[in-house]
């Protein structure tokens, strides 16, 4: 076949001698299978002919016979297991000839300068990649995972291609980006190269299945196999990459040059979309619908930030690659949803709770609710970390013809004062706050009270006066940012009342996620088809938890009281507006207060802003 004939030329050991090697181990690994066989049939020869006659030779013609069925059984049913499980196939948005024309009419126009094979179809990925993988196992059609022509036995792989290549790059980038990769089907219809990756693929397939119930006996003998083929594999793969990268020389390469810069600044501003703008949006339960578009935005201010960058933005002029989509908003959604599933975890389809968020809609659907929603969580540890954790009678009650003393509204006795009026744990909890407090400390009231539902407290007048509380107490009696300031200073440095707080945050957090994960539990898949499968931010540390919850709390305060609003930045994600421009310098002053327990710099940039601490903030 066309394609395959330059292989044995590039790279020394070529991709066919490796391939080669694979199959000789799984050639060895037959030959054990049946030598028990042989080795029973030649004793039962011997003594149908009279040569092995008298004691032991019965017995041991006995056990080598058993022996030898078992392992034939055993052999027999890791064999079926390798051929039918289905290999893994990577999650993609499928593209039809009639969503693409103009895009697989440039595939095939370079199939065709290149003497090799055209892919049978192409596919999607939000991913800065692209790659071409077999889609012909029998599993995958029993299974309807891939339907078309790229199932059929025989055909040429599916070009998969990273849906951001699409929006950044230009059509004759793309071209030349796509140039090695699709030369590379010419050594994948090689017999010997697909005969070895169908057998890697089977084991690799093997092991998973070995996770099942029952069947955990598959897997050591799958890796056993993995690990002797390895190596040669890997080579083989190299060598079919240096074959394709040498046969592609002829196509666009002194613009591949170029374009492999793009695909490096492609990859960079992916990474910072994703993780900066779309996470926030994600774990508030909203996806936005345009990465693919954002990305661009992301790059181009990438662009006119970076001195490294000058000059591309100028690239803009000329057509993009998607325009060679019929429709490039359905699929960019499409995609969009694809990357919420692979990197979050999200839902495979839009619902009430995961519904789509447009640019022009995320500063309020998404910023501000974040910033809130953090905030309330941020109050709701509080609660709990003031109020005692004992039964509500173990606390003496009151006498109500006395008036209560003021909360202290700074140093270490700040983390053990009430959030609300003085009295039993559990009762009233929030009842001097604003509803929307209210409704946010109800939870953490019940959730430290584990005895039976409180007794109903009498609404009649107190002989509390009516008049306005005092500053000191207005500070404790809603969600305001001075009862954080006053419990996180720490004139001596310990910051020890932080440490708790920020212990609390994240046992909230993880209890949250993880009652959000029993609920998504049931629809989850098994094994290679668990999501997320690109995990895009390591578990935060309680320090970064707390100090994120304050920023938002901060800027809480500055929307509410200090006419600020909610931004977005493409490539740091939410950001706080005051007056149509960014403030960037928050963050140091947030970290002084929660790390040193100074409350200085922080609060002489909300005197500076005219941002008033006392002040309750409204949360979700």
């Amino acid at each position: 076949m066309s394609g395959t004939g330059s292989i044995a030329e590039v790279g020394a050991p070529s991709a066919r001698s490796r391939a080669l090697a694979v199959l000789q181990v799984r050639s060895r690994a037959l030959a054990a299978v049946l030598l028990p066989a042989a080795v029973a049939v030649v004793l039962v020869s011997a003594r149908m002919t009279g040569r092995l006659a008298g004691d032991p030779w019965p017995a041991v013609t006995l056990v080598v016979c058993a022996v030898a069925a078992l392992v034939l059984l055993a052999g027999g049913a890791f064999a079926a297991v390798v051929l039918r499980a289905g290999p893994a196939v990577t999650p993609t948005v499928p593209l039809s000839e009639a969503a693409a024309p103009d895009l697989y009419r440039l595939v095939r126009d370079l199939a065709d300068r290149m003497d090799v094979p055209a892919p049978s179809a192409i596919a999607l990925t939000p991913d800065c990649d692209s790659w071409l993988e077999d889609r012909t196992h029998p599993a995958h059609r029993r299974s309807a995972i891939s339907a078309g022509p790229e199932s059929e036995p025989g055909a040429a792989p599916v070009l998969v291609i990273g849906s951001p290549f699409l929006w950044w790059m230009r059509v004759a980038e793309l071209r030349a980006v796509l140039a090695p990769v699709v030369a590379g089907t010419g050594p994948s219809a090689h017999p010997d190269i697909a005969d070895a990756r169908g057998f890697v693929r089977g084991l690799d397939a093997a092991v998973d299945v070995g996770g099942r119930r029952g069947l955990g006996w598959i897997a050591p003998p799958a890796r056993l196999l993995l690990r002797l083929c390895r190596t040669d594999a890997a080579e083989m793969e190299r060598g079919v990459a240096a074959a394709a990268s040498d046969r592609a020389q002829g196509v666009d390469y002194g613009l591949r040059i170029v374009a492999q810069e793009q695909v490096g600044l492609a990859y960079a501003g992916w990474d910072r979309l994703l993780t900066r703008v779309a996470l926030p949006a994600w774990r508030m339960g909203r996806w936005p619908a345009h990465l693919d578009a954002g990305v661009v935005s992301a790059l181009t201010e990438l662009s006119r930030r970076d001195r490294l960058a000058d000059g591309f933005t100028s690239r803009l002029g000329e057509r993009p690659a998607c325009d060679l989509l019929e429709q490039p908003g359905a699929i960019d959604e499409a995609t969009s949803l694809l990357a919420a599933r692979l990197f979050h975890g999200g839902p495979a389809e839009a619902g009430p709770d995961w519904s789509p968020v447009d640019w022009t809609a995320y500063p309020e659907e998404v910023v501000d609710r974040k910033w809130r929603t953090e905030a309330a969580r941020l109050h709701t540890a509080l609660d709990a970390l003031s109020v005692p954790a004992g039964p509500p009678t173990a606390t003496p009650a009151p006498d109500s013809t006395r008036p209560a003393e003021p909360p202290p509204t700074h140093g270490p006795n700040a983390s053990r004062a009430p959030a609300g009026p003085t009295g039993p744990v559990g009762v009233a909890a929030g009842a001097g706050a604003p509803p929307a407090y209210a409704s946010a400390s109800a939870p953490a009231g019940s959730a430290q009270s584990p005895a039976a539902p409180a007794p109903s407290v009498p609404t009649a007048p107190s002989t509390a006066p009516s008049t306005a509380p005092s500053p000191a107490g207005d500070a404790f009696d809603g969600p305001t940012l001075e009862r954080v300031l006053g419990h996180l200073t720490d004139p001596g440095g310990d910051c020890l009342a932080a440490e708790a707080l920020a212990g609390r945050l994240s046992g909230d957090l993880a209890r949250e996620e993880h009652a959000a994960g029993s609920r998504e539990g049931s629809g989850k898949a098994r094994g290679a088809d668990t999501v997320p499968l690109f995990p895009l931010q390591p578990p935060r540390s309680g320090r970064d938890l707390l100090a994120d919850h304050v920023t938002a709390l901060v800027c809480c305060a500055a929307v509410d009281s200090a006419g600020a609003g909610p931004g977005l930045d493409w490539l740091d994600g939410p950001v706080l507006l005051v007056g149509g421009e960014r403030r960037s310098d928050l963050a140091p002053r947030v970290l002084s207060l929660v790390e040193d327990g100074d409350p200085g710099p922080l609060r002489d940039w909300l005197a500076e802003l005219g941002v008033r601490p006392d002040k309750p903030v409204r949360l979700v």
